[in-house]
């Protein structure tokens, strides 16, 4: 598909997609009636800026079905975040959602490098989560042979990945260093295994990450990128033979990065917050939803469709200390780079008097000897002050000691009063 036939492919599928949520879903009815606009209103790609942003509030508000479009009959199948903050998001898909949303994993594995007939040892959770089955039948849709091994017991994950000889493993990154950590400790090399390529998402994640598992684990590690509240995994993929950033299947999602702030569209290479409109999706189109990840808009590479640049971080876990923004993979990548210390980290903030305060706890690796620790707090206390300009603790704790994470992994822990 060239560029001009995709953006006309993308007008006429936007203005079904405004219509279809303007007839069936009265939160959209209302929503555009107070912001004065009309499906019939969106003539080009940049008159949806006219239209109201989705934030996960108005999910939450509209819980647990006000948000669809179709008869709850129709509906094959339900997704849901986990609610820890709230009640859940609900998401629904009929079987059309489904043989696409299968169809966008296929082509996200392929673009990956994987082939028909490869086997996938999928360990990303089952269950509401979409990750786990999100990726199992876009594997089997692609014709590969799927390892249904979801999240935990880690011991008996490197057992099936020595066993079953996969190709392809479908993970959080977080809990893909997990599983290095694991064949290190049972004293197998986890360059011999069958492994070539990994497909990581459900987290952001850097390109310190992406060396430490290519360099220990001897594959190539791709980004997969996408949310329930837009589908699930399969909105966005890397291409193995760049690995230049995600390409976006704007076939199926508009994407736009705004102004957090104000909400203005910036013009594509500026960063900022990710929104996303559906443009074939049935049971739950979304309209201008605000992802929160902090992202740019590149141009096509591998493939004609637009690149996301890997997400920095999501406005919502913006820690402002002290007067200084700062973003869990900003100390990441200093983490990552420090001799001495594993790729297991978490912040930790208080509050001391009136001032709130970082503590920066990384895991040594297990042949750091006493004065190897001292040398990495001291080196990640001085590339924090340098390279962010903030003044933090820095706690270098035994191997194995943090929570280690089997899906998304929990970087920021605040213990300051409310």
């Amino acid at each position: 598909m060239g560029v001009e036939e995709l953006r006309a492919t993308q007008v006429e599928r936007l203005r079904w997609s405004l219509r279809h949520a303007y007839e069936n879903v009265p939160f959209y009815r209302a929503a555009f009636d107070k912001a004065g606009v009309r499906p019939q209103d969106c003539e080009t790609l940049a008159d949806l800026a006219r239209f109201p942003f989705t934030v996960k509030a108005d999910l939450r508000a509209n819980y647990p079905y006000g948000m669809f479009a179709v008869e709850r009959e129709r509906v094959r199948r339900i997704h849901a975040s986990s609610g820890t903050t709230g009640v859940p998001t609900v998401v629904g898909y009929t079987q059309g959602d489904l043989d696409r949303w299968a169809d966008l994993v296929a082509r996200s594995i392929r673009a990956a490098g994987g082939r028909p007939g490869d086997v996938v040892h999928v360990a990303y959770g089952y269950g509401l989560f979409t990750g786990g089955l999100g990726a199992h039948y876009g594997a089997e849709r692609l014709g590969c042979t799927v390892v249904p091994a979801s999240g935990g017991v880690t011991s008996r994950q490197v057992q099936l990945i020595r066993d079953l000889g996969p190709r392809i493993i479908m993970v959080t990154p977080s809990y893909m260093l997990t599983l290095l950590d694991e064949f290190e400790r049972q004293g197998v090399d986890p360059r011999s295994t069958s492994l070539e390529v990994g497909v990581f998402g459900a987290e952001p994640w850097t390109e310190e990450m992406r060396r430490e598992i290519e360099g220990r684990f001897g594959i190539d590690a791709v980004d997969i990128y996408g949310l329930s509240e837009v589908m699930g995994p399969g909105v966005a993929q890397e291409c193995v033979e760049t690995k230049d950033g995600p390409h976006i299947w704007e076939d199926h999602f508009y994407p736009e990065v705004v102004d957090p702030v104000t909400g203005e569209v910036l013009p594509d290479g500026e960063e900022g917050e990710l929104v996303f409109t559906s443009l074939t999706k049935e049971a739950m189109p979304v309209v201008r939803y605000r992802t929160r990840d902090l992202t740019r808009l590149l141009p096509g590479t591998a493939r004609v469709f637009r690149r996301m640049a890997k997400v920095t971080g999501r406005s919502d876990d913006l820690v402002i200390l002290r007067g200084v923004n700062l973003f869990p993979t900003q100390i990441e990548e200093i983490v990552l780079r420090t001799p001495g210390v594993a790729p297991h980290f978490q912040l930790r903030l208080t509050r001391e008097g009136r001032l709130d305060a970082l503590t920066v706890r990384a895991e040594a690796r297990p042949d750091a000897a006493p004065e190897d620790r001292r040398a990495a707090e001291a080196a990640i206390t001085a590339a924090v002050k340098d390279g962010i300009g903030v003044t933090v603790s820095v706690e270098v704790v035994d191997p194995e000691t943090l929570e280690r994470s089997v899906g998304k992994i929990r970087r920021i822990v605040d213990l300051r009063p409310r």
